[in-house]
């Protein structure tokens, strides 16, 4: 057994999100047809407005805070909880308290195959 770390000491930070605070450590690539990231974001900070390149699933794996859709709701989410966007759709996302994420990022990512559907009150 090995063991590998993905905290937010890891990698740098990245500001290609518009927020100067997250950070992200890649975990893994397939060709042009999936990713996945480790995203931190640090307390008071978000990745500001950005169009998803392909579709993406953001499961809260520590902490809290929120996702922003393009129509500008915004929706209070938490450690266990996933939001997804579709190609092309407009986000953002950021946390008071700090914030730790998956990415998962590809083609044909369905979801409601891959954890059951929650209904949160917007903030």
């Amino acid at each position: 057994m090995e063991f590998y770390r993905f905290d937010p000491l890891v990698d740098r930070e990245k500001e290609q999100f518009g927020g100067v605070k997250a950070v992200v450590s890649k975990v893994l690539y397939l060709d042009d047809r999936a990713k996945v990231n480790a995203v931190y974001i640090h307390p008071n900070e978000r990745v500001s407005h950005q169009y998803a390149q392909t579709q993406q699933l953001i499961m809260i794996v520590d902490g809290e805070g929120w996702v922003k859709s393009g129509k500008g709701e915004i929706y209070a989410i938490k450690k266990g909880q996933a939001a997804f966007w579709e190609i092309n759709g407009l986000h953002e996302s950021g946390t008071e308290t700090g914030m730790t994420a998956v990415i998962i990022e590809g083609i044909d990512i369905d979801p409601i195959e891959l954890v059951p559907p929650l209904q949160e009150d917007k903030l």
